[in-house]
């Protein structure tokens, strides 16, 4: 174990608050809604019954309940590899190969990935197979699950490997201003990730298809039109070999930018009701929200690189740690170890403004539409499809919504029809 310092003692203040005030918010959570869970709010009725409710009821607390215990293991995992010295233990082992820096520092992150991922795997399983299969939204396979997860390490193994690289080559060739240029770098390579998502990632892990039914497309090129917005087309996705849930998303940039629609949406929801969401999704383009999100992620990657740049050469901040010396690369991970408990507390400010966005999508589709029956009635289907909470603690949902609870956004579209 290595010492506790006042330094590492604040750190482990704010980690255990963020764990109890998450832990708290989720039970207050669970227990707002067993209190209030038991009537079918008036928008819902016709959509949802007392049956479907209680179902609604008991996937929600069971999936909240698993979230705490999955939480609590790893957390506690997570303070032992940082508390028990494991790390300035595996520091010495990589130095002692004499690979250099950079190599160094990419089998350093490597490592620590690896361990992650193998950490999830029961976590993912038991709510992949056992929780999403009870409640009937489970359709994928064993095979399917193990080659997503060997994708998905290809794919981070090789973005984090070419971002991590370059960060390391900067930092010890880059000067001073190494944090400026790596910024850049970042920036850059998220703008890139954007244009190529829709079309070279995306296709390697589902399959995506033009409409096919022709009366659907006419309507989706009129509401297009209406809105005045150009793309590379209206997918539908193969969603269903993995799961039934729904949903639907816009993605890419410029010449790639699409509208993906999860088949299970198609079969689940009128062609009414798919307009309305496409116009929703229409109304993200023309209000600027994806450029306002990229600027946003931009601002505070650029605050964090500079502060790196800061803390990376701060030798307490190693010895906090257990580390006898400062190491570029560990400086890097101690910085996101730090962030990441900041992060916890800066979360709603993201999200409010994320709600926001959603609200604003929702008032254009409302202007482009000149009705709010056809998107009300999409979110009703989408709440019953997901069997989603119609009833979160305002406090849960004001702190880790991304988006404004469903009866909410439903009285705010009457509202503007009864206007």
């Amino acid at each position: 174990m290595i010492p506790i310092s006042p330094l590492l003692a604040l750190y482990l203040a704010i980690f255990m608050a963020g764990v109890v005030l998450d832990l708290a918010l989720t039970r207050m959570n669970v227990r707002h809604l067993k209190k209030y869970g038991h009537t079918v709010p008036d928008p819902f009725k016709g959509y949802i019954d007392n049956e479907k409710l209680s179902k609604i009821t008991d996937y929600t607390v069971e999936n909240q309940n698993f979230g705490i215990f999955a939480s609590c293991i790893s957390n506690a995992f997570f303070l032992f590899v940082i508390l028990s010295g494991l790390l300035p233990w595996f520091l010495s082992l990589i130095e002692g190969l004499g690979v250099g820096i950079i190599a160094s520092g990419m089998v350093f992150f490597a490592a620590l990935a690896v361990v992650q991922t193998f950490v999830s795997l029961p976590f993912n399983y038991y709510r992949t197979f056992i929780i999403e299969q009870r409640y009937g939204f489970n359709t994928s396979t064993l095979k399917i699950w193990v080659a997503d997860i060997v994708k998905g390490l290809v794919v981070g193994s090789i973005i984090g490997g070419i971002l991590l690289f370059a960060v390391l080559l900067l930092i010890e060739h880059g000067g001073a201003l190494w944090w400026l240029w790596a910024w850049l770098i970042f920036f850059a390579f998220q703008l890139l990730l954007l244009i190529i998502y829709p079309t070279v990632i995306a296709p390697w892990f589902n399959k995506f298809y033009p409409l096919e039914d022709e009366a659907l497309e006419a309507k989706v090129k009129d509401i297009m039109v209406r809105g005045g917005l150009s793309v590379g087309g209206v997918f539908e996705m193969d969603a269903g070999k993995r799961s039934r849930h729904t949903n639907a998303y816009f993605t890419g940039l410029a010449k790639t930018k699409r509208i993906v629609l999860f088949d299970t949406l198609l079969t689940s929801h009128s062609h009414q009701e798919i307009v309305a969401i496409l116009a929703h999704e229409i109304g993200h383009w023309k209000k600027r929200h994806v450029l306002k999100t990229i600027l946003l992620v931009g601002l505070f990657s650029l605050i964090i690189f500079y502060l790196a740049s800061i803390l990376i050469e701060w030798p307490t901040l190693f010895v906090t740690f257990g580390f006898d010396h400062v190491v570029s690369f560990v400086g890097l991970f101690l910085v996101g170890v730090l962030w990441a408990v900041v992060d916890q507390f800066l979360s709603p400010l993201g999200n409010a403004v994320s709600r926001r966005f959603e609200r604003q999508a929702d008032l254009y589709a409302a202007g482009l539409l000149q009705q709010t029956t056809d998107l009300a009635n999409a979110l009703k289907g989408i709440a019953r499809e997901n069997l989603s909470n119609l009833y979160p603690h305002p406090l849960y949902a004001w702190f880790y919504y991304s988006h404004p609870p469903l009866l909410e956004r439903i009285q705010y579209l009457e509202g503007l029809a009864r206007r």
